[in-house]
């Protein structure tokens, strides 16, 4: 079959998105492939439909169990024969895929890359004839990229153990320029076709809330999403099982996830998230990578992530079916010290040398501050989050915070100059912690033996409350007035560019950040409501997914198009061949029921 048309018949699309049809002529060409195209832009798809239309069997290299049971489902609920390879699966399973790979059962096989060099599975395979290897979540390879994974490190020595090289495909959404060399490196990709589709999502709000109360500003956002399907991330264990039992005894349909509840706890909890029986579900990082789900309106991030590449990752999750989504960050700085106090205490990988193990701290705190950036920028965050990645933007999106004038203009420029001149006076030699002292008046032993409190800025800001101070230092350091050692002193200097200010030539402003404004999609209507309890007791039946039967995208179509027929419903987008046949007769009597 051509493309078009098993792109048409199992999936029911008419025409690829953009980029698709690029990445999937130069596999069916022979060609290897890097691609980086943002989460909800249809990476499966680009392996899926050539592994359809190549002679042989598609190996897909999967990270997580979720991810692959999701894909799986729904490619035999299209009429695709494939299965999975992983810990999931009893003795007997695992043996009896193995029995249908050999007989040539399957076009697609998802496998943990654990799997790839075990003498079981090299021995299935050997006789296989192998049309493609696709490396999905591929940044997993890369010790510099988000969520590395040693085990992707096997997936170079199991293709050397292939009696004929397969076409290489590789497939990630986030990833810096020295990831993708990393990639492109460690697998050894022959010449590839490389595309970057764009990393921006426009159905997506960014928003950052600062706040000391979390609680009451997540009740408050929740109280706007009403019957809306969410994910809210926890950086710890504790805070996951703190925020699910505080929105249960608020009465919200909500359940927890992270990697101290039992497997059978995290598949239930999981399955009722995706079956929509629970609209919202609290999250570590755990949970998520490669989740299909496409009716995903909100994500909120209790604490801040520890880089760009995961808030990136984890935000992508709502609106994978192109409508309104919010992506809401609930920053407070100690979201910094708890994310550095994880690095500083993570546990040591036993596979690398001490000097290594430094890098990566070092790399960790790095990013760190990007997304501390991020949380404290006063200029569009989309620009931020896309220039982090290496894209380009315009400096105002309308769909954030920042570009939403959620800032207010506050002029510091006195206090920028009372700061700068206690650094310079006092010679340029303390950090943040003396200057303040000596701002304040404070009568501490350093002051007097140093004999500080003769400087004539001793005291002047002394009704200035500490916090306050630290901020406008801060603010001063990201303004590049102030530069700060990077040793374990964190000593301010003035830089030159300061010279200026203390002229009174030039002013310095801050923005003060308001309260974010929250994008709240309209309500279903009746016929949307049938189409929902139907899809929803379909995939109860079939123990799916409700997406997995067909996604929001294609039921919103169907009630707005209102198909009386099956030759109707074909036309619908998302619905293939085999779900028409399927299904088709339950959608068309429940159409008429209310259109009726």
């Amino acid at each position: 079959m051509r493309p078009e048309e098993v792109l048409k018949t199992y999936y029911g699309y008419d025409s690829f998105r953009p980029g698709q049809k690029d990445i999937v002529d130069a596999v069916l060409s022979g060609r290897d492939v890097l691609a980086i195209m943002p989460t909800g832009a249809g990476k499966s798809i680009c392996y899926q439909v050539p592994a359809m239309c190549m002679e042989g069997i598609t190996l897909v290299v999967s990270p997580l169990i979720s991810l692959m049971k999701d894909q799986v489902s729904s490619l035999v609920q299209a009429g695709i024969p494939a299965a999975y390879l992983n810990s999931s699966l009893s003795q007997a399973q695992f043996q009896k895929a193995l029995f249908n790979l050999q007989n040539g059962r399957y076009k697609i096989i998802y496998v943990a890359p654990e799997r790839l060099l075990t003498e079981r599975f090299l021995e299935c395979i050997s006789h296989l004839k192998i049309a493609m290897l696709a490396v999905d979540e591929a940044h997993c390879i890369s010790q510099w990229g988000n969520n590395f994974r040693p085990d992707y490190l096997k997936i170079a020595e199991f293709i050397k153990l292939l009696k004929k090289r397969p076409v290489i495909s590789a497939f990630t959404a986030t990833a810096t320029g020295q990831v993708r060399d990393d990639i492109e490196r460690i697998l050894n990709l022959n010449n590839p076709f490389q595309l970057t589709t764009g990393f921006d999502r426009p159905n997506l709000y960014f928003g950052v809330i600062e706040t000391k109360d979390k609680d009451t500003e997540l009740l408050k956002l929740l109280r706007q999403y009403k019957k809306r399907s969410g994910i809210i991330y926890c950086s710890t264990r504790a805070a996951v099982e703190e925020v699910t039992d505080l929105l249960i005894s608020r009465k919200y349909s909500a359940v927890r996830y992270h990697a101290g509840l039992n497997e059978e706890e995290r598949r239930r909890n999981q399955d009722s998230f995706a079956d929509d029986t629970a609209r919202i579900i609290v999250a570590t990082n755990a949970f998520g990578m490669g989740i299909d789900k496409s009716n995903v309106s909100f994500v909120i991030h209790y604490h801040m992530p520890m880089s760009i590449e995961a808030y990136y990752q984890e935000a992508g999750r709502a609106g994978r079916d192109g409508e309104p989504a919010d992506c809401i960050l609930l920053y407070s700085p100690s979201d910094v010290r708890l994310n550095r106090f994880l690095i500083e205490h993570s546990e040591p990988n036993p596979e690398y040398s001490e000097k290594m193990q430094e890098e990566i701290r070092k790399r960790d705190l790095d990013r760190l501050k990007k997304v501390s950036g991020y949380a404290k920028t006063d200029h569009c965050l989309r620009e931020y989050l896309l220039n982090y990645f290496g894209e380009k933007t315009k400096s105002y999106c309308g769909n954030c915070s920042a570009c939403q004038k959620n800032f207010t203009e506050q002029d510091i420029t006195v206090e920028a100059q009372k700061i700068l001149s206690a650094v310079i006076r006092s010679n340029q030699m303390y950090g943040a912690g003396m200057i303040i002292d000596i701002l304040c008046g404070n009568e501490t032993d350093r002051i007097k033996e140093r004999k500080l409190d003769e400087l004539s800025v001793y005291g002047i800001m002394k009704d200035t409350p500490k916090a306050q101070l630290e901020g406008l230092i801060k603010e001063l350091d990201e303004q590049s007035l102030l530069n700060i050692t990077d040793d374990q002193y964190h000593v301010l200097k003035a830089d030159p560019s300061c010279a200026s200010v203390l002229k009174g030539e030039t002013k310095v402003t801050r923005m003060i950040r308001r309260a974010s404004a929250v994008t709240v999609s309209s309500s279903a209507d009746p016929l949307t409501a049938a189409l929902r309890k139907l899809r929803k007791m379909l995939a109860e039946s079939e123990k799916v997914p409700a997406y997995v039967v067909f996604p929001d995208a294609t039921l919103r179509m169907i009630a707005e198009k209102k198909p009386q027929t099956k030759g109707q419903l074909k036309e619908i987008q998302g619905m293939g061949k085999r779900k028409v046949n399927k299904y088709g007769a339950r959608i068309i009597r429940t159409v008429k029921e209310y259109t009726e």
